[in-house]
């Protein structure tokens, strides 16, 4: 556990704690809409006081780029010991459909114990805990326990661009001895987590083109090539029903788990099959046959159709044969599976199968690599003791079906083992609307977050 003075500290001062996350929330800094550029910027400059006046870091300050800023803060007086590179995100998802909300999304509104509003779990609340368990260390000990360096984003709703352009370019700066990162879930409340393994993406467009304008079917119905329908024979034969996804090479790289890691994920699977099913509101999980729900979920290639546009679909008929038909398609990443190696593995199965008279092109939008941390790392074990102490039951070791790809970066750029403790809940509606953090665990991880760093530091 942390000290008893940052405990008092804690303690004292978490109404304080708590009207400043507030404040932060009021500000829509929803980075994927233009209109709130100054918003995004305004929740930087807000967090940079923050790091300045509550915790002390005298230099901290905004790293302009090309998109939203940066925020960066450190502190280097733990001689001798290690430094822990903390990152968060301040920027936010749009929060339509806006009618879907009980409540105002940036007006955060406690309900029994839970904060409802957008950004009061990813990734406010839990990266402002991090912040006030600095302020907590440095306020109550007049040191922090070990270096600390802190690099906050407000792109990672948006693609994340300019904060992997500044640590590839920037590596020496932001030498490090491990990366924190709070924007994970727990798997049920009370039960401490730890990701260690989250998968990568390959996004994508893919856009077939048959004539140079759209057509009438009663001219050329049964001549001219469709686009829409040859995009669907093209989607429809790399991924069947079965769950199979026929890319030659795809699973050719896949790392097989372990008896132990397969075990623990049937397990997972067994305990967590209703509350995933209740979660989506779904009636069965399907998927390819032979893995448990979590192994399909977090340790599987995946391939997903997220929306398919063209042609005519107002009210009414039309009947044209349209002359482009775009569907936007990811898929998620395993260990050794690199998102640009996919992306040409995936051009050409998409050549082989384009009918005649069409053509597709496979344009690359965004992704990130998988990330795996050996569950024996010293810091992966210290994390664990923190979270253990503060809620006296063992930690759950997880694997993570989405994508960081800001961790990605810091793995393989940094070369850091990444840690990964989450706070968020199955059930705080992530991207959608009510969004919420349960208010008990934004105390938690204050306490465990300072638990870990003192721990660090010993």
């Amino acid at each position: 556990m942390p000290s008893t003075n940052v405990l008092s500290y804690v303690k004292f001062n978490r109404d304080r704690f708590l009207t400043e996350l507030k404040e932060l929330i009021a500000i829509p800094s929803i980075s994927t809409l233009s209109e709130h550029k100054d918003d995004v910027r305004r929740a930087a400059e807000y967090l940079v006081a923050q790091l300045r006046t509550k915790v002390g870091l005298a230099e901290a300050h905004l790293i302009e780029t090309e998109g939203h800023p940066l925020v960066y803060g450190e502190w280097m007086g733990a001689e001798g010991k290690p430094t822990v590179l903390i990152y968060g995100h301040y920027d936010v998802q749009p929060v339509d459909p806006i009618e879907l909300w009980k409540t105002p999304p940036f007006e955060a509104t406690l309900i029994g114990d839970n904060l409802y509003a957008r950004g009061a779990v990813d990734d406010k609340g839990q990266m402002f805990a991090a912040l006030k368990a600095l302020e907590a260390l440095k306020v109550a000990d007049g040191a922090l326990p070990c270096n600390i360096k802190v690099l906050l984003e407000g792109e990672e709703e948006s693609g994340g661009e300019s904060i992997a352009a500044y640590v590839e370019s920037h590596a020496a700066e932001l030498a490090a001895d491990c990366t924190l990162i709070l924007d994970t879930n727990m798997s049920t409340k009370g039960q401490p987590s730890i990701s260690y393994a989250l998968r990568g993406l390959t996004y994508m467009e893919i856009e077939a083109r048959g004539a140079g304008h759209d057509l009438h079917s009663g001219g050329y119905g049964g001549i001219a090539p469709n686009p829409f329908q040859a995009l669907c024979w093209v989607l429809g034969a790399i991924k069947t029903p079965d769950g199979k996804i026929h890319i030659p090479g795809l699973y050719d790289t896949v790392r097989p788990l372990s008896d132990q890691e397969r075990a623990t994920l049937q397990r997972q699977s067994d305990a967590l099959e209703q509350s995933i099913m209740a979660a989506g509101e779904l009636t069965s999980l399907p998927g390819e046959a032979g893995y448990s729900i979590l192994e399909r979920a977090t340790a599987r290639p995946t391939f997903e159709i997220h929306g398919i546009k063209g042609g005519f679909t107002g009210e009414g008929a039309k009947t044209v044969i349209p002359a482009v038909a775009t569907a936007k398609v990811s898929l998620r990443l395993v260990a050794n599976q690199r998102p640009d190696e996919v992306l040409e593995l995936v051009r050409s199965r998409v050549a082989e199968l384009t009918p005649e008279g069409v053509t597709i092109e496979v344009r690359d939008l965004h992704g990130g690599d998988p990330v795996e941390t050996p569950l024996d790392a010293p810091v992966m074990q210290k994390a664990a003791k923190a979270l253990e102490e503060e809620f006296g039951k063992p930690v759950e070791y997880e694997r993570s079906g989405g994508t960081i790809p800001i961790a990605a970066l810091f793995s393989t750029v940094l070369k850091l083992p990444v840690v990964m403790m989450g706070f968020g809940l199955p059930d705080d509606n992530v991207h959608a609307p009510n969004e919420k953090f349960y208010l008990p665990n934004f105390y938690a991880a204050i306490r465990s977050v300072a638990g870990f760093l003192e721990l660090v530091g010993e």
